[in-house]
């Protein structure tokens, strides 16, 4: 079984010690010379300013192919689109085109007055643009707004593909078969477009548990014993890295190409994650500096 293609998605900086934590998370990664690394957006657009100067920093100092996340949220169309021909203009030829998160204290999406309604209209109107691949969200456990229905985010990322969409990323999720159910869903509704699997190497169980409540991702059983076992026993570092690699090994056995791994900032875990699976530095730093 070849290595995989790997991708890595990276927060920008609120903070000095944050920024000093992106930085280093990008001199470790940069080196396995992932086919791109996207940068989040914040809560209600929050952090827009910084997710631009991360990703013109990365791309002009690291060599990457940087992906920038784009969304719907509090802003006009205008505005919206004037964020990504900044972008196209810093050389940047991906964007990560998403409806986005409610602000903080919002208990649903409301769109801006002037805004795109959703993510198929941002998705429509950024490849009018004829400027950038777009990469959008995917769904294998059902959005918290799909009422249950597991059908619902497989015609929701149909509409996505046929408005423009050149691949997806998935949330994370626990289990391959949780991933490959849904694959199945969308091959069998008629995407033919990538959908890669979205990767979350468990750096704090706690955290990741709540994240997971948050985002409406199931948890299953054994997970919650296994880790409330190994804690008890002071190898939770272990566990994580075993069990994401099990994950990962499984998604390549049934055809799985390509990995898009949440790093938290935290790289550690992920760089050993690549290297058990064979994806190892190409470069030094100096190379892809």
């Amino acid at each position: 079984m070849s290595a995989p293609r790997v991708s890595f998605e990276f927060f920008p900086p609120r903070s000095l010690e944050a920024s000093f934590r992106l930085w280093e998370t990008v001199r470790v990664l940069a080196p396995l010379k992932p086919t791109f690394v996207s940068v989040t957006y914040g809560a209600g657009g929050t952090t827009r300013k910084l997710t631009h100067e991360a990703v013109t920093t990365i791309g002009k100092n690291y060599g990457l192919n940087v992906a920038a996340h784009l969304t719907c949220v509090d802003a006009s169309r205008a505005e919206t689109l004037e964020i990504a021909q900044s972008y196209a203009e810093a050389g940047v030829t991906e964007l990560v085109a998403l409806r986005g998160d409610p602000p903080k204290g919002a208990d649903r999406f409301e769109p801006h007055p002037d805004g795109f309604r959703d993510s198929c209209e941002l998705i429509s109107a950024l490849k009018d643009t004829g400027k950038f691949t777009l990469r959008v969200g995917a769904y294998p456990d059902p959005h918290p707004e799909a009422k249950g229905d597991p059908m619902a985010d497989v015609r929701w990322l149909a509409q996505k593909f046929r408005a423009g969409a050149d691949s997806a990323i998935t949330q994370f999720f626990f289990e391959p078969e949780t991933f490959f159910r849904f694959r199945d869903r969308c091959r069998a509704e008629g995407i033919e477009g990538p959908i890669l699997p979205g990767i979350l190497p468990i750096e704090n169980w706690q955290g990741v548990r709540k994240f997971a409540q948050r985002c409406g991702t199931p948890v299953p059983a054994w997970l919650d014993e296994a880790f409330t076992k190994a804690g008890e026993e002071g190898r939770e570092e272990e566990l994580s890295k075993e069990l994401c690699i099990k994950l990962c090994e499984e998604l390549m056995a049934e055809g799985v190409e390509d990995l898009h791994f949440y790093t938290l900032n935290k790289p550690t875990l992920s760089r050993d994650i690549c290297a058990a699976l064979g994806v190892h530095p190409q470069a030094s730093l100096e190379d892809v500096a």
